[in-house]
């Protein structure tokens, strides 16, 4: 196991982006948001993912120097297209015009098209509970081309993971939030068992006959994800699908080469509504904390070191990797030291 600080990680993400073709406005912003998901205990969505952004850029797939732009908007809407940038800058610029609309408008309705992977969704709905915004966020379109799960009683990818989040702000205490995939487990997961001879927990996958598996080879030898908690889960999916690409029309806007077979035809909703919408700010984050604090007096059950919020997970492991550093398995850092040997970036 390899330990980076923040600044350290940030300005090597950064290096290696700016080698392989973004500028330095993107880079900022990708490296950035990448270490932010490290520092959160969401690893899945940090730095692994740089080898995967430099291939991108040389493939085409990603316009490492693109800018997102607005297509069309209304009072309280807009389209934004990102023109195949990082999905990060795309979302982040959505995010920004979202938040600037509610807070004049009340309740806002942002869609994203042409975007690459956007990483942590809950990177952008803190974004908006750092502004006093409750918000939602909807990312559909993954399986078009490259499907990867069962619908709920099915033996054949139709989906994919089809994420989703939400947040809530609690004043100056962390906001209530949360972000997932409606799979049972994310694909970077299966990826990662794979590569490290790992067992995935019941539940996940499904082999290329329906049956049941713990084994991530089934899932690249025709095998499936399932989505969490049966049919509720797959419902909920279905709905990420039609609010992320349906919603958002995200089809008609793929573009040949750009975005690769996963994100070529994604799009994302964005939802935001001022927490004061119908009451005081703090009154509405009092009775939040209020809550929280009700919930996390609860006894845990055995097994279990304490009850926590939804967000508490990310926000104490932040707190402990900004003291500690963060921690990156070898397989991981071996990948991130040869992407930036072949790029000529001098890793200490």
């Amino acid at each position: 196991m390899i330990v980076k600080t923040a600044d350290t990680l940030q300005a090597l993400a950064r290096e290696i982006l700016l080698k392989g073709g973004a500028d330095e406005h993107n880079a900022d912003i990708v490296a950035e948001h990448l270490v932010s998901a490290n520092l959160s205990g969401v690893d899945t969505h940090g730095v692994w993912h740089l080898p995967h952004y430099v291939k991108g850029m040389q493939a085409g797939e990603i316009v490492g120097t693109a800018r997102p732009e607005i297509l069309n908007e209304t009072a309280a809407s807009a389209l934004v297209k990102g023109n195949w940038a990082f999905g990060h800058v795309t979302a982040k610029y959505a995010m920004k015009a979202a938040i600037e609309k509610a807070k004049e408008y009340h309740v806002t309705v942002v869609g994203l098209v042409q975007a690459c992977h956007i990483g942590r969704l809950g990177h952008y709905v803190e974004m908006a509970a750092s502004e006093g915004m409750i918000s939602m966020l909807w990312a559909g379109g993954f399986g078009v081309e490259v499907p990867a799960t069962v619908p709920y009683g099915g033996r054949e990818r139709a989906l994919h993971t089809n994420p989703l989040a939400m947040g809530f702000p609690a004043g100056e205490a962390p906001p209530m939030m949360f972000d997932f995939a409606t799979t049972a487990v994310s694909g970077v997961k299966v990826l990662d068992a794979r590569r490290r001879g790992d067992q995935l927990p019941a539940g996940c996958l499904v082999d290329k006959d329906g049956v049941p598996s713990t084994d991530p080879n089934d899932y690249f030898d025709g095998g499936a994800y399932l989505p969490f908690g049966g049919h509720k889960g797959y419902a909920l999916m279905m709905a990420v699908e039609f609010l992320g690409r349906i919603f958002t029309g995200s089809d008609t806007f793929t573009d040949v080469g750009r975005g690769g077979a996963i994100m070529g035809h994604q799009g994302v909703t964005m939802i935001v509504l001022k927490a004061d919408l119908f009451r005081p700010l703090a009154a509405f984050t009092n009775q939040v904390n209020e809550m929280g604090d009700r919930i996390r007096d609860i006894a845990p059950a055995p097994g279990f070191e304490a009850v926590l919020m939804p967000g508490d997970p990310e926000s104490r492991t932040r707190a402990a990797r900004k003291r500690d550093g963060i921690p990156i398995a070898d397989d991981v850092w071996e990948s991130i030291v040869g992407v930036a040997a072949s790029l000529g970036v001098q890793v200490s």
